[in-house]
């Protein structure tokens, strides 16, 4: 796979009072992306941030932001988070009642497209979309809480997932629980973009990050063999 390992920090687990210092430290410590979780306390139970957060953090960074939207529907709001500065926009594919339609909006905004599967969502779910879109997030936990615990189950379907995806451009994306322990097991599977935010954001600044950042790369590039 000629894909390279990338390290997407998911910034639930940075420090909101300090955050657009945890958004630049993180990069200055090797992160790849930065991954923003957007929650709706509908369609997950839980309420994070919107698109004026993120415009806010835009200028601490030109890393990629990659933006996972759980919140349904979500049609209504992809350009407000076009706008804000996301690279990548990522939704569920139960956040609305066409998939297709959503992934060319995003398209249509200039942007990369994403579709998240949660643990119970079948593949089957895109196969017929593949060629409309950049990524796909495999979630290894149920979502809507940090620090959960890596799903078993979850490295079967990275497996297919990447099995189903064959040469096509897209990027296979796992986030939940991933650690220095279960990183391996992802990118054995054959994810290349791996989301983390408990196992980052330990410490304070980057010489710390760095520390946490080199861990997991390191990690899941022995993953690859």
């Amino acid at each position: 796979m000629s894909q390279p390992v990338l390290i997407a920090p998911s910034i639930l687990a940075a420090d909101f009072a300090r955050l657009g210092d945890e958004v630049r430290d993180v990069v200055d410590a090797g992160a790849d992306w930065i991954h923003l979780d957007v929650m709706d306390g509908h369609f997950v139970p839980n309420i994070s941030f919107g698109p004026a957060v993120i415009k806010a953090l835009r200028p601490y960074t030109k890393a990629v932001f990659d933006c996972h939207l759980m919140i349904a529907p979500a049609d209504n709001f992809l350009p407000a988070f076009a706008d804000a500065g996301c690279d990548i926009i990522t939704v569920h594919a139960e956040a609305g009642p066409h998939l297709h339609r959503s992934l060319q909006s995003i398209r249509a905004l200039g942007k990369k497209a994403g579709v998240s599967l949660n643990p119970a969502t079948p593949l089957s779910a895109i196969e017929h979309v593949l060629d409309d879109l950049d990524l796909i997030l495999i979630m290894s936990v149920n979502p809507g809480f940090g620090g959960q615990k890596y799903i078993p189950s979850a490295t079967d379907k990275i497996a297919k997932t990447r099995a189903l995806i064959g040469n096509r451009p897209i990027d296979l994306e796992v986030d939940g629980g991933i650690t220095p322990e279960t990183a391996p097991l992802a990118t054995k599977a054959g994810a290349n973009v791996l989301v983390a935010g408990s196992a980052i954001y330990k410490g304070r600044g980057v010489d710390d990050y760095r520390k946490t950042v080199d861990t997991l790369r390191q990690a899941a590039e022995g993953g690859r063999g």
